[in-house]
């Protein structure tokens, strides 16, 4: 993949669609940048998982987890279905599982 190249042709238009861009992006990583938001996201793509499993899994506290997962549905990264008592998490959105895929090949493999 080649990046596009900026330069004095480049318009003020082009401009500030790349700072909307940016902007997009930061907010995207900001909610990926914490360790236990990736925990969760890495298990997530593999599948739906209730509170209670992610709990089990990252080891850590329901207050802990719900504060990330509720971090992660702002960001609408991820979807809750309740089932009973019991409320089950899902990815929404396809980059996350992208950026999933790339972290796990750069830092896991």
């Amino acid at each position: 993949m080649a990046l596009p190249k900026f330069g004095e042709n480049t318009t003020v238009a082009e401009f500030d669609e790349m700072a909307r861009n940016a902007r997009s992006a930061a907010d995207f990583l900001k909610a990926l940048g914490h360790e236990g938001r990736l925990m969760i996201l890495c298990h997530l793509a593999t599948g739906e998982k209730s509170v209670t499993e992610l709990e089990q899994l990252l080891s850590a506290r329901q207050a802990a987890v719900s504060q990330q997962l509720m971090r992660l549905r702002q960001e609408n990264l991820v979807q809750a279905r309740r089932e009973g008592k019991q409320i089950f998490y899902s990815l929404t959105d396809e980059r996350a599982v992208r950026i999933m895929d790339v972290v796990y090949d750069l830092f896991c493999k």
